[in-house]
């Protein structure tokens, strides 16, 4: 890892300019160490290219998240990763409102919890591993590119311009790479979160189980996801932005039923999470977008980890055909093809969640009773969390999801 204006020992990767590590032409320079933007940088190393992987902040850092590792999520690890989970998940409690409490189990695991600290430095490190060059202190503030130069050139808070053949913008959803892209969102949420260490009889009872509350307000619900190996407890609350005050009150009574207000949190936070327009751009000339900055993420449950891991590694591979590309017309084309890509998988599955989304906020009552009471729905939640099936094949598949989505909607 390396500090803005530090040397840095570029393995495979020699620069030009051996004062500055941020020196001489690179294949790929992608923006934020990240999920996203660690996947990218990943994938394209991995292809013998030369990589430089910038970030403002130095890894490790906390990560506002509730750290859920989904099935997608796993699979879409680099090579040989080991997650280093903080518990595994096999049951999930749900409420409505905070009433009507059912527990449902599972015997194989539903997915895993992580801290994104740690989480994020190893995809980080699996990225140096790769090949890739860190550079953290960096505060990218925005790209120049000439339609018709060979290169385009990211550009720094304090003036420097770093010159590469392809950009990925992966520096989350108030992304400066996303704005010169052109990025539009049609949803924007806020969610709230507090850590909250807690004695080993909370912990050792909150162990192997999540909680999830569907809200008082039109598409919000809360979580509890225990981090049981630090003795944490995640306690969040997400809804659309608009009455954040009612947002706080939500999270303080989550909280307050939960039984958990006794205990201090070590840290309160939040963030927006915005969600893609269908027809907002991933590309620009030789710059794309992936994870948060393209605004890649599942629009009800607001997961956006596998998102991140799948748009960047995909972002990281046509980023080298982009970088390889010979003239504009060779680009536009490979940008576009990562688009279809992105398009024809999370694409789909986004478009689901926007269904799954717009009948949830008439009647939450509804998803609360199937996931409950008719084994079938529940089968259809664990399958999707454990990476079998999503909401698009759920829905495609199975006529009475098509039907309960239609109704609730109505």
């Amino acid at each position: 890892m390396t500090d803005f204006g530090t040397s840095h020992d570029q393995a495979r990767n020699d620069s030009p300019a051996e004062a500055d590590p941020l020196g001489g032409v690179w294949d790929v320079v992608v923006v934020g160490a990240g999920p996203a933007g660690s996947s990218a940088a990943h994938a394209a190393a991995a292809q013998g290219r030369r990589v430089l992987l910038l970030d403002k902040a130095e890894h490790p850092r906390y990560k506002t998240c509730g750290g859920g590792i989904i099935g997608p999520s796993r699979d879409s690890l680099p090579p040989g990763f080991k997650l280093p989970l903080q518990d595994r998940i096999h049951a999930v409690t749900f409420s409505l409102s905070g009433r009507f409490s059912r527990t449902r189990r599972s015997k194989r695991m539903l997915f895993g919890l992580v801290n994104r600290d740690e989480f994020d430095l190893r995809l980080v490190q699996a990225a140096e591993q790769a090949g890739a060059v860190l550079v953290t202190g960096v505060t990218v503030s925005g790209v120049e590119q000439d339609e018709h130069a060979r290169t385009a050139f990211v550009t720094t808070a304090d003036g420097r311009r770093i010159e590469a053949r392809a950009v990925v913008g992966a520096d989350g959803s108030a992304s400066r790479i996303g704005r010169h892209v052109g990025v539009t969102f049609d949803q924007i949420d806020l969610g709230l979160e507090a850590e909250i260490p807690v004695p080993d009889s909370v912990s050792e009872f909150w162990a192997g189980k999540i909680h999830l509350d569907w809200g008082p307000l039109p598409g919000s619900y809360g979580w509890v996801f225990p981090k049981t190996d630090s003795g944490t407890l995640t306690v969040g609350v997400i809804s659309a932005r608009g009455d954040g005050e009612a947002t706080k009150r939500y999270l303080a009574e989550y909280i307050r039923r939960l039984g958990l207000a006794g205990f201090t949190p070590s840290t309160e936070s939040g963030h927006l999470t915005r969600c893609r327009a269908e027809d907002s751009p991933l590309s620009r000339g030789r710059v794309l977008v992936a994870g948060d900055a393209a605004g890649l993420l599942e629009p009800w449950t607001r997961e956006g980890i596998s998102y991140a891991l799948r748009s960047g590694r995909l972002a990281g591979e046509w980023a080298v055909k982009v970088a390889e590309a010979d003239g504009m017309t060779s680009v536009r084309r490979q940008a576009l093809n990562y688009a279809f890509a992105i398009k024809a998988g999370l694409g789909v599955e986004m478009r689901a969640g926007k269904v799954m989304l717009n009948a949830f906020e008439r009647r939450p009552h509804l998803f609360h009773a199937a996931v409950c009471l008719i084994d079938p729905a529940w089968r259809a939640f664990a399958r999707t969390t454990q990476g079998h099936t999503t909401f698009a094949q759920v829905m495609r598949d199975h006529r009475a999801a098509r039907k309960l989505a239609s109704f609730a909607a109505r």
